[in-house]
């Protein structure tokens, strides 16, 4: 039975939304929020209104008659196993609160509950960022005061996981997967029997360093420039985030300015390709010793893995550990409308997300 699902992906500025009927896209939208507007709200919560109001604009036209779930892009919610997840109380009480921190994505889930209780339907999110599934040993980071949390591109790891298995007749459950999803952040997987069980924090400085984002540093340097008294906590805080990488040595996200400066003749361009590369290469290293050696597939995927170049580079390091399967880009959308459908279709039950306990 085919089912009709509204998917909502709240980001920075703009909102998305796709209404599918089983795999097919029958709307997809992006609805743009220009940055003078957005910087004249006080909080990502007092969004709420604004972005619900502009949804119903959008799909005023639209016959929703069919509609059976509404599902919204997970936010910073407290850690918890992958799957699918209705929307409950003690769920819409953490979004608000923001209990692992402030983003959009918080709005997906609250944005997705209003409406499906606009028509009387359930509401989920799937595969939030937070998905952690780390085994015990791999929460210790060397130090007391310090444990490794589970922070990274959950929705798309899980999402390419289960269609890799199914090209390979499989089920998701039943392979150990190394997973590398390469974009402006870059977050490598080491997937057990459909479980995450080690990931660099992908958000938070550990890893490659990625077109946006520092990875793990040398900790002796990081202290002297962090005790300097030249930066603020926050300012430092987007050097690690928001401008390293390829931001702080270029001054560019864009992996193709980089391939063209390269083509240009430009060396130091060459050797920041080919060391972001390594990294990347060294940390699906550690994913195979992670799993001891026994791996299925290694996946590469996100936007950089559009890359030929790239992703030569990295193969190089790594072909030697596991096949390699490439598959570009993120489709977020038809990822969550996925996982709705799913639990509509009684493949999966959804979770329940119990909060504070």
């Amino acid at each position: 039975m085919t089912f009709q699902v509204l998917a909502i992906n709240p980001g920075s500025t703009s909102t998305k939304i796709a209404l599918f009927a089983g795999e097919e896209v029958i709307l997809k939208q992006e609805i743009s929020h220009p940055r003078e507007k957005i910087a004249t709200f006080d909080s990502i919560l007092a969004q709420f209104s604004f972005r619900y109001e502009l949804i119903k604009e959008t799909l005023q036209k639209t016959d929703l008659k069919r509609l059976a779930a509404v599902v919204g892009r997970g936010g910073l919610l407290r850690p918890m196993a992958g799957g699918t997840y209705e929307v409950n109380e003690a769920m819409e009480r953490d979004l608000k609160i923001g209990v692992s921190g402030q983003h959009a994505s918080n709005l997906g889930g609250l944005l997705a509950r209003k409406i499906a209780d606009d028509h009387g339907l359930p509401a989920y999110i799937v595969d939030p960022v937070v998905v952690d599934e780390l085994a015990p040993i791999a929460r210790y980071s060397g130090n007391a005061h310090i444990v490794r949390q589970s922070i990274f591109h959950a929705l798309n790891h899980k999402a390419v996981a289960r269609n890799v298995a199914k090209s390979l007749n499989k089920e998701y459950a039943t392979l150990n997967l190394i997973v590398a999803h390469l974009g402006g952040g870059i977050s490598v997987g080491a997937h057990q029997q459909g479980l995450v069980i080690d990931v660099n924090n992908a958000l938070d400085g550990d890893g490659p360093m990625s077109p946006e984002r520092s990875g793990s540093l040398p900790m002796a340097g990081f202290l002297e420039w962090a005790f300097s008294g030249e930066m603020t906590k926050e300012a430092l805080h987007n050097e690690l985030v928001g401008r390293g990488g390829l931001v702080s040595y270029k001054g560019t996200n864009d992996l193709r300015d980089i391939e063209r400066q390269i083509e240009a003749g430009d060396q130091e361009a060459r050797a920041l390709f080919e060391a972001m590369a390594y990294q990347v290469a060294k940390e699906i290293g550690a994913s195979a010793a992670v799993l001891k050696g026994k791996m299925d597939v290694i996946v590469l995927t996100g936007g950089l893995a559009r890359s030929k170049a790239f992703i030569q580079e990295v193969s190089q390091y790594i072909h030697w550990i596991a096949p390699i399967m490439t598959v570009p880009g993120e489709d977020e959308m038809a990822a969550l409308n996925g996982g709705a459908q799913r639990i509509l279709q009684g493949i999966e039950e959804a979770k329940v997300y119990l909060g504070e306990e």
